[in-house]
């Protein structure tokens, strides 16, 4: 009975080395990667919609909100009032600078009158004094009464230059005086806000009876036909991009849309934690109300291949960036090739630009139990 037993275990052991050797050395059945005709080649980005000239714009005073005019959503003119600040005591200041003003005119007319009497009492002085001075040459008149004249003459013409000099004075004090209303009329000014360009309001941030300080926001502003979309591109792709390359857009709140847009600007510092770089797309056909802040998804075309190799990213192991190692077979054996690599898609491939044995396939995925000589048929071979 041991014998037997023995014997049969043998038979068994056989049996299972025979199964073991069968099945390791049967084919694998395997896929291969085709080329392609006409492959685009896009690059994927994630973004927001975002507008390239928004402002926040408030008051240049402090105050307190007495109107506003405009609300979130409002379509707004170039110099459009926004809202007031409350302008009592600012206008009590014009009004001071103002009457400041009217006293300088009347001190100016004044100071004008005295200049015209000085001059008339110097032209009498200078004629009574050329009438004494001759006479005293004459011997008619003595010389004390010519000096009294002369000194007579001295003293209008010095009250003269006085006088001028007055009015001088109040003239500087009158432009003083206009400055000082200009300045309080633009301190008055900055007390009503105004759209800057014409804009679409995106959100208002202040109330009526709201006291703001000087710089505090009120309304958040955006020019419509700036709005375009910031999309983030990974580092490792970004250098197929260049301006004028055509993307599709996809909004998340449209997702069975597609629109259309061109790069208009390329980030010049890329994401130091992300390794992203920032590209801007102005878009042609999106819809005409746009949500700051949506999310897009944008797939740039970089490049179009007439024919192209693209194996995918998961087949391939050891990627530098350039080059890789993937499963290849050729006349019925597996093997593994060092290829080289260029342009990615959207779809996570990379073109084989070199390195492919002649008469070898690429393997799209390696079964298990894949290794060097192994023998291998083609799914879908005859």
């Amino acid at each position: 009975m041991r014998k037997r037993w023995i014997l049969a275990a043998m038979v068994l052991a056989a049996a299972g080395a025979g199964g073991l050797f069968y099945l390791s050395g049967r084919p694998l059945t395997v896929a291969v990667i085709q080329p392609e005709t006409d492959v685009p080649l896009r690059l994927y980005g994630l973004g927001t919609v975002e507008a390239r000239v928004l402002s926040r714009v408030g008051f240049d005073a402090g105050g307190a909100i007495a109107a506003l005019s405009a609300d979130a959503g409002d379509r707004v003119t170039a110099g459009q009032e926004l809202a007031i600040l409350d302008p009592a005591e600012q206008e009590a200041r014009v009004a001071r600078a103002r009457a400041a003003i009217a006293a300088n005119v009347a001190a100016q007319a004044r100071a004008e009158a005295a200049v015209d009497r000085a001059r008339a009492v110097l032209d009498q002085r200078e004629v009574a004094n050329a009438r004494l001075q001759n006479l005293a040459r004459q011997d008619v008149a003595s010389v004390q009464r010519a000096e009294e004249a002369q000194r007579d003459e001295n003293v209008a013409r010095a009250d003269l230059a006085v006088a001028g000099a007055d009015l001088a004075v109040i003239r500087a004090q009158g432009e003083d005086a206009a400055a000082a209303l200009a300045l309080e009329e633009a301190a008055l000014a900055r007390h009503r806000l105004t759209a800057p360009y014409d804009a679409l309001i995106v959100s208002r941030l202040g109330e009526l009876g709201t006291v703001v300080k000087a710089g505090d926001a009120i309304f958040t502003l955006i020019a419509p036909d700036t709005v375009w979309i910031q999309a983030y591109v990974d580092e490792e792709r970004a250098g197929q991009l260049a301006l004028g390359q055509e993307g599709v857009i996809r909004l998340r709140s449209q997702p069975q849309a597609d629109f259309h847009g061109t790069i208009t600007r390329i980030g010049l510092e890329s994401d130091r934690v992300n390794e992203e770089r920032r590209v801007w797309l102005t878009c042609s056909d999106c819809p005409a109300t746009m949500f700051l802040g949506e999310q897009a998804e944008v797939r740039i075309l970089t490049a179009t291949r007439e024919r192209a190799l693209m194996v995918p990213e998961m087949a391939v192991s050891g990627f530098d960036g350039r080059e890789g190692t993937v499963w290849t077979v050729a006349d019925g054996v597996l093997a593994r090739a060092r290829l080289t690599f260029g342009s990615r898609d959207d779809r996570g491939r990379i073109e084989v630009t070199g390195g492919l044995p002649e008469g070898a396939q690429v393997v799209a995925s390696p079964p298990a139990g894949a290794a060097e000589g192994r023998l291998a048929r083609v799914a879908g071979a005859p």
